[in-house]
């Protein structure tokens, strides 16, 4: 790439950036953005399964996570990530998602398998234990078995049994294998860690999946707790009243949501509190680049 290449390049990846910063905010009052790949629109918060939904059959179990969901759609919400390999979320969730919350929902699971065969036996799984004829997203966990499961969600999403396919992991030790395969394939979602704390994803794969169209989901944006956990009975700074922000968790949403490839972010709770406190997050004002550094300098 010769110079002028590369500067008009920049200019190209400005100026699509500049147009997915600026999130709109809906009919329910959350920011959106846009689906790459179809223009589609999500709120910038779902809602993730892992751990809080891996619950048994009993009500006292099951109750508080159904209180989660309605919340959730009251709030506007839409996308919820979910795995077979999350023990029973699946089979949670497709019991307590009603009719209504169906036709609202956005499903994203997942494929953690090796082989053809077990591949199309587990998703079809996944879809019976969510009850949905054809699922929303559908990616490759952790890039297992990657070309075997991508040639099947390619002609399941040619056949309309999936209307977006995608790849996930969770470490950043797998994020350059993570822009070899960006690199590599046409996809719709692409979804990895990333926190004010965790910031590798800058560096290459967030301005990849801009250049190259892709939906950007982020899982672990809490650390798995840890970010909370070291801010704990610490007042918020003053300033985080400029963004709208009550608490440290919405700080640490609207950080991640605010970068221009960012499509959604998913914590995952079992706490009516805790989703109200996150969906917060999409309401308000995002940081621009020297408050989203604050942030940073905050949690560090």
């Amino acid at each position: 790439m010769n110079r002028r290449e590369l500067l008009a390049g920049g200019v190209n990846m400005v100026a699509a950036a500049a147009l997915s910063s600026r999130a709109r905010a809906d009919a329910a009052g959350l920011m959106v953005r846009r689906i790459p790949s179809s223009g589609e629109e999500l709120p910038v918060i779902g809602l993730g399964t892992s751990g809080p939904f891996e619950v048994g059959t009993a009500a006292a179990q099951r109750a508080p996570l159904a209180e989660v969901l309605q919340a959730f759609f009251e709030c506007g919400g839409r996308l919820i990530d979910t795995s077979p390999m999350y023990s029973t979320a699946e089979a949670v969730l497709g019991e307590l998602l009603t009719p209504d919350m169906h036709s609202r929902a956005f499903l994203a699971t997942k494929v953690w398998t090796r082989g053809e065969r077990s591949g199309i036996e587990q998703m079809t799984h996944s879809g019976e234990a969510l009850k949905s004829a054809r699922l929303d997203l559908i990616q490759v966990h952790n890039l297992l078995d990657l070309d075997t499961q991508l040639k099947t969600l390619h002609e399941w999403r040619a056949s309309g049994r999936v209307r977006y396919l995608g790849v996930t992991h969770y470490t950043v030790s797998a994020h350059a294998d993570l822009a070899r395969v960006l690199m590599r394939e046409r996809l719709d979602f692409v979804q990895f860690n990333y926190s004010p704390v965790t910031r590798a994803a800058e560096s290459r794969l967030l301005p990849l999946a801009a250049e190259r169209g892709v939906a950007v989901l982020v899982n672990r944006p809490f650390e798995d707790g840890a970010l909370l956990h070291a801010v704990r009975g610490r007042p918020l700074p003053g300033w985080a009243a400029d963004l709208g922000a009550t608490s440290w968790g919405q700080l640490a949403l609207k950080f991640i949501a605010s970068h221009p490839a960012v499509t959604c972010v998913i914590p995952a709770t079992g706490s009516v509190a805790h989703l109200n406190d996150n969906m917060g997050a999409a309401r308000g004002a995002l940081p621009d680049h020297g408050q989203r550094e604050a942030i940073a300098r905050a949690f560090a």
